[in-house]
C-alpha cells in the first residue's frame, strides 16, 4: 500500500539558500523540481555519511506530521530543536486511502521517545509489549516497538534502524517488514546495511552528490564494499593498515 506517493518542492514559497540542507545535492533537485516518487511498498535511501538521505527522511516525515525527534503523529516532546527547516517547503502526494498507524523511528533519538513513553500513562506500555524500552537492549526495545506498536495499515519511517540490531537481528526485522507489508503498510527508510537493501522488490534510490538514483542492491557502494572485504578481508585489511 502507498500512502505518500511522491514528494516535491514548494518553488511558491521563498527559501534562504544560505541554509546547508539547501546546498546538498539531492535536496537541491528537488528545489529544482524534481519529483522523488514512492513506487513500492518499501523505499530505501542510501549513500555516504552527509549526503542528505536523513535530512530528506527527517524532512518527510516532519511534513506528514510526525514529531521531529521520533514517535506517532500524537507525540509533541522535544529535547533540543535542530531539525531541518526543509520540511516547511515540501509538498507531498499522498494516496486517496489514509494510513490508519504511522511510527517515525531515529536511531540517535530513540532514547529520548522511550522515556516519553515511560512518561504517558502506564496503561501506553501495553501497546509498546508492557515491558519499558529502557529496561531492554537498544536492539530488543526496537524490535518489540516493531512488533507490539507497529498494526499494519500504516506509514513507518526509519532512520538507520540497523545501528540497534546484528546481522541475525536485520533478518528479523526483514521478516517484520513483510508481515507489515501484507497487512498493507509502507516503509520509507534510510540505512547503511545491504542486509535491509534486499528486501524483495523494493526501491533504492542512491543518494550521492550528484542527486537522487534508482540503483539496484549489487550496484550501491555498500555492497560492493562487504561483498569485497568479505570474499578477502586479509588482503584488504593488509592494504589499510600498510
Amino acid at each position: 500500500m502507498i500512502y505518500i506517493k511522491s514528494v516535491y518542492f514548494n518553488k511558491k514559497k521563498t527559501y534562504n539558500d544560505s541554509e546547508y540542507e539547501f546546498h546538498i545535492p539531492a535536496i537541491k533537485q528537488l528545489t529544482e523540481q524534481k519529483e522523488l516518487k514512492f513506487t513500492s511498498d518499501v523505499t530505501f535511501f542510501v549513500g555516504e555519511n552527509g549526503a542528505g538521505k536523513s535530512t530528506l527522511l527527517e524532512s518527510l516525515a516532519i511534513a506528514y506530521g510526525f514529531n521531529p525527534e521520533g514517535g506517532t503523529r500524537n507525540f509533541s516532546f522535544s529535547t533540543k530543536d535542530t531539525h531541518s527547516q526543509l520540511s516547511d517547503y515540501l509538498v507531498l502526494s499522498k494516496s486517496h486511502v489514509q494510513a490508519k498507524d504511522g511510527f517515525f523511528y531515529r536511531a540517535e533519538s530513540f532514547y529520548n521517545v522511550s522515556t516519553n513513553i515511560d512518561e504517558f500513562d502506564v496503561s501506553l506500555l501495553d501497546s509498546y509489549g508492557g515491558i519499558s524500552l529502557h529496561e531492554q537492549s537498544h536492539g530488543e526495545g526496537f524490535l518489540s516497538l516493531i512488533k507490539n506498536r507497529f498494526g499494519g495499515n500504516g506509514l513507518y519511517i526509519l532512520d538507520e534502524p540497523e545501528a540497534a540490531l546484528s546481522p541475525s537481528r536485520q533478518m528479523s526485522l526483514i521478516c517484520l517488514i513483510d508481515q507489515l507489508v501484507e497487512r498493507n503498510s509502507q516503509f520509507i527508510i534510510a540505512t547503511h546495511s545491504p542486509i535491509l537493501m534486499a528486501f524483495p522488490n523494493a526501491t533504492i534510490y542512491q543518494i550521492d552528490d550528484k542527486g537522487f538514483k534508482t540503483v539496484t542492491l549489487e550496484e550501491t557502494e555498500h555492497y560492493i564494499i562487504t561483498k569485497a572485504f568479505t570474499n578477502n578481508y586479509k588482503m584488504m585489511i593488509s592494504e589499510l593498515l600498510e
